[in-house]
């Protein structure tokens, strides 16, 4: 099966749609972008008249990516002096000009086409790296920066969604112990975790919230967690769960006291001090009191 499969590396950025003969971009959802990243729709218009899917990068001056910058230019665009540049990275090619249309093509064919656009383009719009090697493919996952990432792409027609098309992801995972600060959710079926970490003062931060978690471990935390400030509720910032302009998090506090293991997709909260995606909550550790956690800075 995977000589017929391209895997590509996925790194961490925003997905988009772009038009390079109007200079337009897109979200996934839909939303436009085209404002907030000017500069790299001026660059598109620079290639021939098609469509791309792919992802928009933050690359700082010492050449790291970070997804970070890449959030703070939503709604405000260029910024002159900043310590990044953004780029793009094309997965896919959906139509040439008016009258081709590329999705119904196995992806193996797309994926010549898109080589044979972008070649002598600019700079900033480069294609995916791409193998049909698996270990070359996994073991570019940490090692080469800002890829968090692989995706399987059969040679099939383009469908929206990664199911249809077929695409699978993987991602590295990571395992680290946190203190739970609180819960939130407003059904059973929805509570999830408050997660914080021990700051280098001793303070605790909350640094995300975990997915909503399974009834077993749901009723094991049940017996274990207490009220803390006479069961009132409170709020965090949206961006301890979320993006930048996410309504506030309501939630119940509870004594800093009992330390769960979690999954992640990094291995420490970076941007803004937070999990960038929701971990998963795999056990109690009972065995392991709060203060035995390591300190952040």
């Amino acid at each position: 099966m995977f000589h017929e499969t391209q895997l590509n590396l996925e790194k961490d950025g925003w997905r988009c749609s772009v038009h390079t003969g109007s200079g337009r971009i897109w979200s996934r959802h839909g939303k436009l972008l085209t404002r907030a990243f000017s500069d790299v729709a001026d660059v598109t218009r620079q290639l021939p008249d098609c469509v791309l899917d792919g992802e928009l990068l933050a690359v700082t001056d010492d050449g790291a990516i970070s997804f970070g910058r890449l959030q703070t230019r939503a709604g405000r665009g260029p910024k002159p002096g900043a310590d990044f540049s953004v780029h793009l990275v094309a997965f896919d090619v959906l139509a040439v000009g008016e009258r081709t249309d590329c999705r119904p093509r196995p992806y193996g064919e797309r994926r010549a086409a898109l080589l044979e656009l972008l070649e002598g383009g600019p700079p900033q719009i480069r294609p995916v790296l791409a193998t049909r090697d698996i270990e070359e493919a996994l073991g570019g996952v940490g090692a080469l920066g800002g890829v968090e990432g692989v995706v399987s792409k059969p040679d099939r027609p383009y469908a929206a969604g990664r199911t249809a098309s077929g695409w699978l992801k993987w991602r590295k995972r990571h395992t680290l112990d946190v203190a739970v600060l609180g819960v939130t959710g407003t059904t059973p079926a929805t509570q999830a975790l408050i997660l914080g970490l021990p700051l280098t003062r001793g303070a605790l931060r909350a640094v995300g919230v975990s997915l909503p978690l399974p009834t077993a471990l749901r009723h094991r935390l049940a017996g274990l967690l207490r009220p803390q400030g006479g069961g009132a509720r409170s709020e965090l910032p949206g961006t301890v769960g979320g993006l930048p302009g996410s309504p506030p998090i309501s939630y119940l506090p509870v004594r800093p006291e009992v330390v769960v293991e979690i999954e992640a997709d990094q291995a420490a909260p970076t941007e803004w001090h937070r999990f960038r995606h929701r971990p998963r909550v795999v056990r109690v550790r009972e065995d392991l009191a709060v203060d035995e956690l390591p300190v952040t800075s």
